[in-house]
């Protein structure tokens, strides 16, 4: 025989209503993440205020904004009563959340970004010797580009010293790039 349950109340069902409400704006916000673009209404440009995780975010505070007083209204006050009081506080709470969620996304979708480093955009750049680079060989320059340094293997056609301020004429790949010494001129 099972131990009796102490002290456990069953939850209403305007409670539960609630909270059912508010897993589905859970599940559409977790859909929205997960597929992204795709399910968008109507235009895949569409954004602000009718986006999927705005929405998702209204039907969410609706559901579980609207849970709390649904739990804390007594059931005395009447169902009606408080199902009406419980959708608007609901309403009240799911307002701001879907405009927040809307102002987060779209903060998201349009923020600026550096652009990708391209070998197109090492010659030119300044740096200096780090590895010292011998005649025939490899050596190591620290170059600043789109103002982030950058270490990369250098060849030279001449021998240069640690500490060398050096001018990068070609890309030869990737992680490697032709110098010339400015420290000469």
């Amino acid at each position: 025989m099972p131990p009796p349950s102490v002290g456990r109340q069953p939850v209403d069902p305007i409670t539960l209503t609630f909270l059912i409400i508010g897993g589905v704006g859970a599940a559409i916000l977790l859909i929205a993440l997960v597929v992204g673009d795709v399910l968008h209404f109507a235009s895949p440009d569409i954004d602000g205020p009718f986006s999927l995780p705005a929405i998702a975010a209204f039907i969410g505070g609706m559901g579980f904004v609207g849970a709390i007083p649904a739990a804390l209204i007594p059931e005395a006050a009447g169902s009606g009563l408080r199902a009406v009081i419980s959708a608007l506080v609901g309403l009240a709470g799911a307002v701001p959340l879907a405009l927040l969620a809307a102002k987060l996304t779209s903060g998201l979708s349009n923020m600026r970004t550096d652009p990708t480093l391209t070998e197109a955009d090492l010659p030119g750049a300044l740096g200096v010797v780090i590895t010292p680079i011998p005649a025939t060989g490899y050596g190591e320059v620290r170059v600043r580009v789109h103002g982030t340094d950058q270490k990369y293997a250098a060849r030279s056609g001449t021998p240069l010293a640690t500490g060398t301020n050096i001018f990068v004429v070609n890309a030869l790949s990737a992680s490697s790039v032709e110098v010339v010494s400015t420290d000469d001129a």
